[in-house]
């Protein structure tokens, strides 16, 4: 069962990573929740099976908590105020509108299209759609499939300059069970998936609130069922 300790250190983690862009290492955790090394990585490796966060391969350091990266993603997240100077990796396409929520923050999504290389910018707030044009996300697996190497799914869902190059990039990586979804409906589900992650109070979402919020934007059908 999870302890005070426990979500005392995930409070950290997430603190670290919005105000300073990067993970904070077991001995930095150690020092400021006043716990040995050793209880630090049994109460993270406990985060991590219950998704909270994700370790490294080796288990001894964090690399996400999600929407935040540890380690470059192909998103680069800067605030669209010129005098805040954070940055952020952005773990995916989803994960980098849910940057802008978690932190409450206008913030600008610089990437690239996987299929021609052309660079793409993107501006969006919680409360400011962003202005995408066509631009469509690759979704790579089913939704229960998902945490079965988080990772790898970050890694791949990407965002495009339209759909037909999400299809045709997918297509020849010989990705067929995948979805494409516009990147305002995108948008639209990080807000509240993401937007409470750096509350005090904060509580993991259950199943059916995560299954709902799927399905108020139109994502629906087996592909989007999650475990």
């Amino acid at each position: 069962m999870a302890t005070a300790d426990i979500w005392q250190l995930r409070e950290l983690v997430y603190a670290t990573f919005a105000n300073e862009g990067r993970a904070p290492s077991v001995a930095e955790l150690a020092r400021r929740a006043g716990l040995p090394p050793e209880a630090v990585l049994t109460n993270l490796r406990e985060l991590a099976e219950l998704h909270a966060l994700v370790l490294t391969p080796d288990g001894d350091a964090v690399r996400m908590a999600h929407p935040f990266s540890a380690a470059p993603m192909a998103f680069v997240v800067t605030p669209v105020d010129g005098r805040d100077d954070r940055r952020w990796w952005g773990g995916c396409a989803w994960d980098s509108f849910g940057i802008g929520a978690a932190l409450e923050l206008e913030v600008r999504i610089d990437t690239a299209c996987p299929e021609c290389g052309g660079a793409l910018s993107i501006e969006a707030g919680p409360e400011t759609a962003p202005s995408t044009g066509a631009m469509a996300v690759w979704f790579p697996k089913p939704a229960a499939r998902w945490w079965d190497d988080v990772v790898a799914t970050c890694t791949r869902i990407r965002l495009f300059c339209n759909p037909q190059h999400a299809g045709s990039w997918s297509t020849r990586r010989g990705e067929t069970d995948g979805q494409i979804v516009g990147a305002t409906t995108v948008w639209s589900l990080a807000q509240p998936w993401y937007g409470d992650r750096l509350d005090g109070d904060y509580a993991p979402h259950s199943r059916g609130h995560n299954q709902a919020l799927l399905e108020s934007r139109g994502l629906t059908g087996e592909f989007w069922r999650l475990p």
